[in-house]
């Protein structure tokens, strides 16, 4: 089994000390706490901190409620050197032979720093701001349409004729090189053919592990069928401390500063998402009316508490450095190579997770030395 892979996130809509709302569903917020906006300057902090601990590479969302992720990582490829971008996009969204285009410059202006998470997209309020009147079905068709149109310019001069597009003569200038790795999440059935057929790493967000391991030997089975292998990685946040009494201290401070109206319009709105993950999500404290930080405890360790009030991932490992490498090492036993994680705020955590939990897993083999 080969070392699994640590990835930081960019909160391009803005941080806080308190957990940041936004996304699937929610607009932008930004809890009760001094918020920190998603300038160049801060996140630039982020992304140098992140390169700094070890990580190797940052994940950004995409949607109206945050800053464009191409622009951004574009302007923080010069303020870094090793750290990779994984850059969330949206798919019907622009012509598939530009992304080609626009992913093989980005290759060559960046050093090959590129990585692309597919967002087919779940929220229908979300796509039709965008002119996107699909149905969630045709929109993982079209997807489906758009990488074979990506991979094939990247390959060479590309015809394809389908539901969705038509082009002749799809190519770049110049293959990337190497060719981005293409990440991608999707819970429903219609997600599924389309990463086995298409994607380098199959994403989930941090469910239990039972449950998480279900849906890996779903997405194995399905790659199989198209004669492939994937790679697994997840979505999670972390909180971790010196001692396990800090960090659930810290995840009850977070719990004191949600307000109960907030989690009740969280809870509306999030209801109304067409994302299965989304619904998953908000299964893990359908039955929290308020209580004790650990009544959202829906593992050893994996926290639900976050997604009361943020949409998407919305879990955490919680613990003393050891029990979150535990943890770690518990996820991988299941298949997951890579972990890209997140935390309020987002440059204190990531030290406290790159000074305490990365030596710890190296320290037990899981991770090779720090060059």
């Amino acid at each position: 089994m080969s070392a699994p892979r640590f990835h930081w996130f960019l909160p391009t809509t803005g941080d806080s000390r308190s957990i940041v709302g936004g996304g699937h569903g929610l607009g932008r917020g930004h809890g009760r706490a001094a918020f920190r906006p998603p300038t160049i300057e801060y996140l630039g902090q982020i992304a140098r901190s992140a390169e700094q601990l070890g990580f190797e590479a940052v994940l950004t969302p995409t949607g109206t409620y945050c800053e464009d992720a191409w622009l951004v990582t574009a302007a923080l490829t010069q303020v870094t050197t090793r750290l990779k971008f994984l850059v969330a996009f949206r798919p019907g969204l622009l012509s598939p032979t530009l992304a080609a285009q626009m992913a093989a410059t980005y290759q060559r202006i960046s050093g090959g720093r590129l990585l692309l998470n597919i967002v087919t997209g779940g929220e229908e309020t979300e796509q039709r701001r965008f002119g996107d009147h699909l149905g969630k079905d045709e929109r993982y068709a079209r997807t489906d349409e758009f990488l074979s149109i990506v991979r094939g310019a990247w390959n060479g001069r590309f015809d394809f004729s389908g539901d969705y597009y038509d082009v002749e003569d799809a190519r770049v200038a110049e293959a990337p090189d190497p060719l981005p790795e293409l990440y991608f999440g999707g819970s429903s059935a219609a997600a599924g053919p389309v990463a086995a057929k298409h994607v380098d790493v199959y994403l989930t967000w941090g469910e239990p592990p039972a449950a998480v391991a279900e849906k890996l030997n779903w997405i194995r089975k399905l790659a199989a069928e198209q004669g492939r292998t994937l790679r697994f990685g997840i979505r999670l946040h972390v909180i971790t401390r010196d001692t396990s009494a800090e960090a659930w201290a810290e995840a009850e401070r977070l719990l004191d500063r949600i307000p109960a109206e907030d989690i009740a319009k969280a809870r509306k709105l999030l209801g109304q998402s067409a994302s299965v993950g989304q619904q998953r999500m908000l299964a893990l404290h359908a039955g929290f009316q308020g209580g004790k930080v650990r009544d959202l405890e829906v593992h050893p360790g994996l926290w639900a508490g976050v997604g009361l009030v943020r949409g998407g991932a919305g879990t955490a490992l919680v613990g003393n450095h050891a029990e979150v490498a535990d943890l770690i090492e518990e996820y991988t036993a299941l298949g997951i190579d890579e972990f890209v994680l997140s935390g309020h705020p987002h440059l204190e955590e990531a030290y406290w997770f790159g000074e305490g939990v990365l030596p710890e897993l190296r320290h037990r083999g899981v991770l090779h030395q720090a060059a």
